[in-house]
């Protein structure tokens, strides 16, 4: 792994990505990203530029990916839209990016023979009852829920096929929920800090007890590395640091880190569709692997997270504005 190309590289999970494997490896690294509303060039900005190079594109540009992949031996595939909120608004950009972009880079591995590796989600497996003991393995059965998780759910399906077909180099995981440094506050982890740093209300869907699966960005990253350099191929690998929290509790905790009551809390119309429960079972990576997470206390991750935004509110200012003002177009 000397030269690595790493798509969606300038957002929040891909950024954090591409300064772990500079820190961690003596690779080279290529970012391709459309620089759209989500992707952060501040994030990039004190990369080596012997070690770092940025490329404004499109994943499903073919000339473009073609030439990029003809020149890495590794791919890692970040590039993605995320947001569940605006693939209910406008799904025909997940379409594109989610599922025409892993097409493109599919057949520009295939052509050049490159190690390839599929970042996804756990919402591809739908949801599990609040009060069920079951947590989501790599043999669990794809439900998706939204124009997001499907297009997601229709790239991992992609990536197996052309595994099996076409005899490519490529491995899948399939993560639980971020947070961290340089995630954009559409999000819900940085929506509530910001909002509390603010001194206004968080707001939270339907009635909180939505239970999601946190990992901070940071385990994420060691956890690809390790698919990547110890992975056996056409393998899927589920990532999770065993963060299961409410909806509730989470805003709450981040409520107390930030010095504000626990209740200062407005509830809002849920999303359409929000699944209920996520939980992820990473036995596989860490009896294969020998990864754990160093974040293992969800508490003592948020409130590292609470402390960075805290210390770049000049990032995040603008980012709130437009943020805010889009939710509160639709009632949110």
């Amino acid at each position: 792994m000397h030269q690595v190309l790493v798509t969606g590289g300038a957002g929040f999970v891909g950024a954090n990505l591409v300064h772990h494997l500079l820190r961690h490896t003596d690779a080279r690294v290529t970012v391709l990203d459309a620089f759209t509303y989500a992707a952060s060039t501040e994030s990039l900005v004190k990369l080596s530029p012997l070690r770092t190079h940025v490329v404004a594109g499109d994943v499903a540009d073919e000339q473009l990916v073609d030439s990029l992949v003809a020149t890495h031996d590794t791919v890692v595939h970040l590039a993605a839209e995320s947001h569940n909120d605006n693939s209910l608004h406008d799904p025909a950009p997940f379409v594109h990016t989610n599922l025409v972009g892993t097409f493109t880079l599919l057949e520009a591995v295939r052509r050049h023979g490159v190690r390839f590796h599929h970042v996804s989600t756990d919402e591809v497996y739908g949801d599990l009852d609040l009060d069920s003991p079951e947590r989501f393995t790599e043999n669990s059965a794809y439900r998706p829920s939204s124009p997001y998780s499907a297009t997601k759910a229709g790239a991992d399906h992609l990536v197996r096929a052309w595994v099996r077909s076409f005899g490519i180099n490529a491995t899948i995981s399939n993560c639980s929920n971020n947070y961290g440094p340089w995630q954009h506050v559409e999000k819900l982890v940085p929506r509530t800090i910001t909002t509390a740093l603010d001194g206004g209300r968080p707001r939270v869907y339907g009635d909180g007890l939505n239970v999601r699966d946190w990992i901070h960005t940071d385990d994420h990253a060691a956890a690809v590395l390790a698919i990547l350099e110890r992975g056996r191929i056409g393998a899927t690998y589920l990532i999770g640091a065993d963060g299961e929290r409410s909806n509730l509790d989470l805003v709450r905790s981040i409520l107390r880190l930030c010095g504000r009551g626990e209740d200062e809390i407005d509830f809002v119309r849920d999303r359409a569709g929000h699944d209920r429960r996520y939980a992820i079972d990473s036995t596989t990576l860490r009896t294969e692997l020998g990864w754990r997470p160093r974040f293992d206390d969800v508490e003592a991750g948020l409130a590292a997270t609470v402390a960075w935004y805290r210390d770049h509110e000049h990032w995040w200012r603008s980012r709130k504005a437009r943020t805010e003002a889009s939710y509160a177009a639709v009632g949110q």
